[in-house]
Parts: structure tokens; sequence; C-alpha cells
């Protein structure tokens, strides 16, 4: 099993980067809070490694803290939940956000991720509310050029499922108050996502 990689950074998207290690290229998915922190392209990389193991596929899943490391691994452990819907998870709402939400039992703030509806919501808050007891909340990310920043939050946001047009509104509404940090920025515009006809206003609004 791969615990962790250290390498070069070849390439990097919001959800996948690949890795050169030692003339070997991984292709690792990530949460969009490990690519916030990520250096520029050929810079060195250092990730702690989730290996899934099924008999067609072998996917890596990287994570800039054993914070995320093991918060992937806790969702992952609830009925339903495998590692591709917990990196949305993780994608979708910052632990800081995420932890509070499943220990409060708050449900209608989960089913506001794509890809996770009120049944999954349940299941995570009664299977994961107490074990994520244990789990601190904090850490902030790097900061970025303004039109790169804009550019990455929205092309992630998208790719996460959120309706393009409520993502540029949402954004734009974040910008005066998140600065030119990536993480800041995403999380803003996550929060503005997150209530309630967020979305649907913004579909309502186009032509």
């Amino acid at each position: 099993m791969i615990g962790s990689l250290r390498g070069k950074l070849m390439d990097k998207r919001p959800s996948q980067i690949l890795l050169d290690v030692g003339g070997v290229g991984y292709q690792v998915q990530v949460p969009l809070s490990t690519f916030a922190v990520l250096g520029p392209l050929h810079s060195e990389v250092m990730l702690l490694v989730y290996t899934h193991v099924r008999e067609d596929q072998l996917a890596l899943y990287g994570f800039a803290t054993a914070r995320e490391k093991h918060c992937f691994e806790l969702l992952i452990s609830a009925s339903g939940v495998g590692p591709s819907l917990a990196l949305k998870i993780l994608s979708g709402m910052g632990i800081e956000d995420l932890v509070p939400a499943i220990r409060k039992g708050d449900v209608a703030r989960l089913v506001l991720i794509p890809g996770v509806g009120k049944k999954t919501a349940e299941r995570i808050v009664v299977e994961l509310r107490d074990k994520l007891a244990a789990i601190d909340i904090e850490e902030a990310g790097k900061p970025a050029t303004p039109s790169q920043l804009e550019s990455d939050v929205a092309s992630a946001l998208v790719n996460l499922g959120y309706d393009g047009r409520a993502v540029s509104r949402a954004i734009e509404r974040a910008r005066a108050t998140a600065g030119t940090d990536f993480e800041n920025l995403l999380r803003a515009s996550l929060q503005i996502l997150s209530t309630p006809g967020a979305q649907q206003g913004a579909r309502a609004a186009s032509p």
C-alpha cells in the first residue's frame, strides 16, 4: 500500500494532480483544500496517500494534512459513502464547516453539497457524529493572483456540480471580503452557494 508520495508536480487540476516520483507518474485525486496549498508546476510536493484497491482499479487519494486524510477515512467508513463521494464532500465543504455540521446533525447543510442526498447525509450524521469529536478545526491556504484565483475557484465549483451562473455571482459577492487567498475565496463562495435558494435564484435570472 502507498502511504505517502514525494515528487515533482507535473500537472494539476482542482480534483487531480500528476506527480513524478523518480520518473514514474502517479495520478492522485485530491480535495480542493489540498489543491489550494499546492505550489506551482515542477515544484516538489509531499502528500499523504490513501490507496483504494478494487478488483479492477487502484486509485490514489492524496492529502496535504493528516487531518484531511483522517476525515476522508472516516467518511468512507459511513454506509453509502465511497472514495469519490468522500472527496466531493471534502471539496464541497471545508473541514472547519463540515465537522461542526456533522456534530450538530445539520442534515440541511450537508445536502447542499452536490452528490449528497438526505439519506446519505443522515447516515453520515448517525455514524460519524461521535467519531468526529477528535478532529480539530483551523488552517488556511496560500495566496494567488486575482485572475488565476477566480478562474481556479470557479472551475473547482463548477466541477463539483454547482450552476455556472450561481458560481459567478457567488465569487463576485465573496471577492470583497475573501481577498486573494484561494481557500478563503472558495470557502466564502461555498457559504454563499450553501444559502437556500442561491442556485435557484441564479437559474431564474438567466435569459
